[in-house]
């Protein structure tokens, strides 16, 4: 998951050009994440990239995996 991008279509926007990343920890596999193909470490940092549009749903999915946003910068393009 390490470095992991939620950029696509929303790319084109004014608010898809601003991009951010999220240092998250705690992140922990549980039923909603069995079906990905990859493991979630328990512990240690994770990096995850979002366009601004989507910071919101974003925050979300990683409280509901049991991880702690711990800082989020911009990413200067």
């Amino acid at each position: 998951m390490h470095g992991q991008s939620t950029i696509g279509a929303a790319g084109n926007s004014e608010a898809g050009r601003r991009i951010f990343r999220f240092e998250v920890v705690g992140l922990r596999q549980s039923s909603a994440t069995d079906g990905n193909a990859y493991p979630i470490r328990r512990s240690g940092s994770t990096f995850i990239t979002v366009p601004y549009n989507k910071m919101n749903e974003e925050m979300l999915r990683i409280g509901r995996l049991g991880g702690k946003i711990v800082k989020i910068e911009p990413i200067v393009i």
